[in-house]
């Protein structure tokens, strides 16, 4: 699905010759669209088998995402169209460029988004009501159904927000994407899933992690890091530096 964002945002800038910005707010709902199509002839229809077919369910659709963008435009690399034609600039030691400085804005933005959303706002507490007790928030009077319709809508919105701001700073082709679905499990799993700011507390260290074992110890460590931390934390400590160990009574 990140890969999918960012090829709609290439197929409308460089055949319809949209905009970069109009592009990208019009990938971002196409793919809400899709989520919320995917959550209902998908997800709804196998609600009630076990939680692997979910996580089954979704490697298929994405494999067939990455299958379709492979017969289209066979496995050439694409460069996506810059965003910025900016001249980069050093700090320090450190090249900078304005793709960069951009994306980096975009994410600081749609976090302080989300933390003010997860916990300040009702749907903040309606999301921690579901994710800890779909039966509880039922019998609260919410519909746990609409709301994870809504989620799968705005989690493909927001992957393919993810790789229409990672395109510009690598390459567009059909992978696109898997190889940042093990970094984004690692960081989460660092961090503990069910912590916003674990997550990216998690993401943080992981990419520090990955660029001290290229410089320090091997470069062909960088890309195996994440399954190393994954390994590491799931021996050491399964929930993660900030979740939290529930016991739940039977």
């Amino acid at each position: 699905f990140v890969m999918a964002g960012a090829f709609f945002v290439y197929v409308l800038v460089i055949y319809v010759e949209l905009p970069y910005v109009f592009a990208a707010i019009s990938a971002v709902l196409i793919m809400l669209g899709m989520g919320l199509g995917v959550s209902r002839g998908f997800i709804d229809p196998i609600k009630a088998g076990p939680h692997i077919g979910f996580a089954m369910m979704s490697i298929s659709l994405g494999y067939v995402l990455r299958g379709g963008a492979r017969f289209l435009w066979g496995r050439e690399v694409f460069p996506m169209p810059r965003v910025f034609d900016i001249e980069p600039f050093f700090i320090g030691n450190l090249v900078v460029t304005g793709d960069v400085l951009f994306i980096s804005a975009i994410v600081a933005v749609f976090l302080l988004i989300f933390f003010f959303i997860f916990y300040r706002t009702t749907t903040g507490v309606i999301i921690q009501a579901v994710y800890q007790s779909e039966r509880g928030a039922t019998l609260i009077g919410v519909n746990v159904r609409a709301f994870h319709q809504s989620m799968w809508g705005v989690g493909l919105a927001m992957g393919a927000l993810a790789g229409i701001l990672i395109a510009p700073i690598s390459l567009l082709h059909p992978d696109l994407g898997a190889t940042f679905l093990i970094r984004g499990f690692a960081a989460m799993t660092l961090g503990g899933f069910g912590s916003l700011g674990g997550a990216v507390v998690g993401g943080l260290l992981l990419g520090v992690a990955e660029q001290l074992f290229g410089f320090y110890i091997n470069s062909s460590l960088q890309d195996i890091t994440a399954y190393l931390i994954i390994v590491a934390v799931l021996v050491i400590r399964p929930a993660g530096l900030f979740g939290r160990t529930v016991t739940v009574r039977v």
